[in-house]
């Protein structure tokens, strides 16, 4: 069953820390009772991964005689009668035993442990990079491990975690792939065979489309396009997808070929089809579906290079053929990942933001926000780093990366799209990279929740940077957020050389709300060296502002309550007529 956990335990203790893991997960698992044995051997066989609160020796004499191998083998996580440890001990990466004693750890509190070496050092297993892969698996993985020279060959570029590897070798060594005293790690969609101390990585990035008349049987649709990439030297194990005309999306030919290929089918419109300038336009499939071209077009709607243009099926009876196909290889999207980091406190990094830090190639940011999470990288990331005020410099170097096939991490303090990176970058991308924002904790919230509850009504931020924003615009921001009665949080109060906007913003808010109204001062919220203050507005001392702070100024209903910070929400809580 498909994602399915299988729960056993042995003890009062197991079964209460099973009936958590159970009652926190009830669409993933299922509890196995009976003698362990028994159970141990129904869940190996039904589920896709394992938890067995036993011991680990227990675990292993139950499970050592139903082992088959690492391509089949559920994964197996053991969690001790004390619940302190979640141990990974069959199917690390391909059981995916690693992530779910995370997982594990995670709701019961236990502390994950994981042996394979690859997950020790930070470097990702080959086989856990989503691609198909043959080849010296162990034997490459070894060399990175004991920090030996293993090129990257990418003949096709895709978006790849960072590997701590070279970028090809020289020219004098080019066609030695696998020579003595080689590793490689070649990205192709070629049909190779891995050499001797040679990984091979299979990337999508074939396209087949598809045409096919009424009835075309299975054999046919797939012994053309086997065949189509077979002449054409390029592997099976590369397509992505088959691509054909909506009117075909339930042609039982193409389904079938796509299901025994292991690909979806995805469908474009006549229309769509039909603005496809192809190089072998035909009348036939304009008078049968209204487009002159349905494989060449259906592979090339999204763009890409025409590896194999169309061609029709053989048929051994001589009888006309049923199905036509082209091959295209589709540019590689590049991934930038705008991540924010919070407001610099490490338990305040989420674990979403941790996770795009280690899946990235290319980190770009601000060398001190660098520096704050230099330790969380994998061996071999690319580090772009530059000083303030390059911003643009930042998310135009992220793009590029991005374009060229790298998997990119941006990164900014607090959230990315809050007076940070995530707008000069996306203003920079167009749609062809993919984009994904990592949201992070704000400074705002963070200098609230030291303060108390300042926000706890409709609130706003202004940075009162005019560097690139003109005063005169700022100044009619702070006067609308006084006038509407709005909890204020300043950004960029007040540095050296510019420190009259903050008494000025504050003047404004004077002229609508009371000389006592509470203001929050925070400088470096959740860092070490983190202060912070309750005053304000008639008594707030300006000389103690400065660029690391926020000043959050109440609206009228704002109140200090035990030395907090209070805004109320507003609302008129009554019970319920019973």
């Amino acid at each position: 069953m498909t994602g399915l956990i299988g729960l056993i335990s042995a003890t009062a203790a197991g079964a209460a820390a099973r009936d958590r893991l159970a009652a926190a997960w009830p669409d993933r698992t299922r509890v196995y009772d009976g003698p362990v044995r028994d159970a141990v051997r129904r869940a190996f066989g039904e589920c896709e991964q394992l938890v067995c609160f036993l011991a680990t020796g227990a675990v292993v004499r139950l499970v050592a005689p139903l082992l088959g191998g690492k391509a089949s083998d559920p994964g197996v996580v053991c969690v001790d009668e004390g619940g302190r440890f979640a141990v990974s001990l069959v199917g690390g990466h391909a059981g995916g035993a690693n992530e779910l004693a995370r997982e594990v750890g995670e709701v019961l509190g236990a502390e994950p442990v994981v042996t394979t070496a690859t997950d020790a050092v930070g470097v990702p297993g080959l086989d856990t990079l989503g691609l198909p892969v043959e080849g010296d698996v162990a034997g490459v993985t070894r060399a990175l491990l004991d920090g030996e020279p293993v090129a990257l060959e990418a003949e096709v570029p895709w978006p790849l975690p960072a590997l701590p590897v070279t970028d090809g070798r020289d020219e004098a060594e080019e066609g030695a792939s696998g020579d003595e005293g080689d590793y490689v790690i070649r990205l192709t969609d070629r049909a190779v065979e891995p050499a001797e101390r040679e990984v091979v990585l299979r990337p999508p990035s074939l396209v087949v489309g598809v045409g096919a008349s009424k009835g075309a049987p299975v054999d046919e649709v797939l012994g053309l396009v086997e065949g189509a990439l077979r002449d054409a030297g390029l592997s099976v194990r590369s397509v992505a997808e088959v691509a054909t005309v909506d009117a075909k999306a339930g042609e039982p030919g193409i389904v079938g070929a796509a299901e025994r290929l292991g690909v979806p089918v995805v469908t474009y419109t006549a229309e769509e089809l039909a603005e496809v300038t192809v190089p072998n336009p035909s009348d036939a499939p304009l008078a049968a579906v209204g487009t002159p071209s349905v494989a060449e077009a259906a592979a090339l709607v999204r763009g890409g290079e025409l590896l194999v243009p169309k061609r029709k099926s053989e048929r051994a009876d001589g009888r006309p053929a049923m199905a036509t196909c082209a091959v295209v290889r589709r540019p590689a999207r590049g991934r930038l990942a705008v991540v924010g980091l919070g407001p610099g406190a490490r338990d305040l990094l989420t674990p979403r933001a941790r996770a795009e830090l280690r899946r990235a190639a290319v980190l770009v940011g601000l060398d001190q926000y660098v520096d704050q999470i230099r330790d969380l990288l994998r061996p071999g990331t690319r580090v772009l780093q530059s000083g303030l005020g390059a911003e643009e410099e930042r998310a135009r170097t992220a793009v590029a990366e991005a374009r060229r096939g790298q998997a990119v991490a941006l990164i900014g303090s607090g959230d990315a799209g809050v007076y940070a990176m995530a707008s000069p970058a996306l203003a920079e991308a167009s749609d062809d990279i993919d984009v994904v924002g990592v949201p992070g904790v704000t400074a705002a919230l963070a200098a609230g929740a030291i303060l108390g509850a300042p926000l706890g009504h409709d609130h706003v931020s202004i940075s009162l940077s005019d560097l690139h924003t003109p005063w005169e615009v700022i100044e009619r921001r702070v006067r609308a957020a006084a006038e509407a009665d709005l909890v204020v949080t300043f950004y960029n109060p007040r540095s050296r050389g510019r420190d009259w906007q903050l008494p000025k913003a504050l003047a404004i808010l004077a002229g609508h709300r009371e000389p006592t109204t509470p203001v929050g001062v925070v400088r470096n919220a959740s860092r070490a060296d983190e202060s912070s203050r309750l005053t304000d507005l008639e008594s707030l001392d300006l000389a103690t502002v400065d660029m690391m702070t926020v000043v959050t100024v109440g609206n009228t209903a704002t109140r200090e309550i035990a030395g907090r910070m209070v805004t109320p929400r507003g609302y008129r809580w009554q019970e319920r007529d019973r």
